[in-house]
């Protein structure tokens, strides 16, 4: 076991992971990282120059202008694209799908992966994605797989855009999770999916809180 503990949350989009693992990594004193909020930055950065992001060829074409850093300020995590805060850009729901795509790219995961991993070999930390616990951090001490039915996942994300002031319906927002499902799931690079040794955790029935504790027991009993 290294020096650091290091907790792999994954599971699908609108299952509340970075919330969870935020508050989490706080009750416990660990350092959180939304490595989700990568993609979505490089899948920002596509967006704004109109690349057509099916073609990879066009995606990797742009590595090589983009910077990313995650700082914390006043205890929260806000990502910079090319220095500039970009923390509320990215959560936009044409930047997920965005995020979607971009991270399909084989190229575009090899870039983000020492990041992600000199972070976690430096701090105690707990790292939210898809593909935390069977790629980016293998050997993870607790690994969970965070998951909800789709429709309870929808209802939330669909609050959460209302809350912001979002014109959507519930099922725009349940036809964009159930196609991000299926994209993220069936991608050739790091798909979607339990590692062999995670906890699968559903909180479909519990609310916040119930969450965070049942994510908290799951680390503290697996330590």
């Amino acid at each position: 076991m290294s020096k650091y503990i290091s907790v792999a949350i994954d599971g699908p989009v609108g299952a509340g992971k970075s919330t969870i693992a935020r508050a989490a990594a706080g009750k416990l004193g660990f350092v959180y990282v939304d490595t989700g909020a990568l993609y979505r930055a490089v899948g920002l950065y596509c967006y704004r120059k109109g690349i057509d992001m099916k073609r990879a060829s066009a995606v990797v074409a742009q590595l090589d202008e983009i910077s990313l850093e995650i700082k914390r300020i006043n205890g929260t995590q806000h990502v910079f694209l090319n220095e500039k805060d970009v923390s509320e850009e990215i959560r936009l729901p044409e930047i997920s799908m965005a995020a979607s795509a971009v991270s399909s790219v084989p190229e575009v995961r090899t870039a983000l992966l020492d990041m992600q991993r000199i972070i976690a070999e430096n701090n105690d930390v707990i790292m939210d994605g898809r593909d935390i616990g069977t790629v980016v951090l293998p050997n993870a001490d607790v690994k969970i797989f965070l998951t909800a039915s789709s429709e309870i996942r929808a209802k939330r994300r669909y609050d959460e855009l209302r809350a912001k002031g979002r014109e959507v319906t519930f099922e725009e927002v349940l036809d964009d999770l159930n196609k991000r499902d299926y994209d993220d799931s069936h991608r050739a690079a790091a798909p979607l999916r339990a590692a062999e040794d995670a906890v699968v955790a559903d909180t479909s029935g519990l609310d916040f809180e119930q969450s965070v504790e049942l994510v908290c027991g799951l680390i503290k009993e697996r330590l």
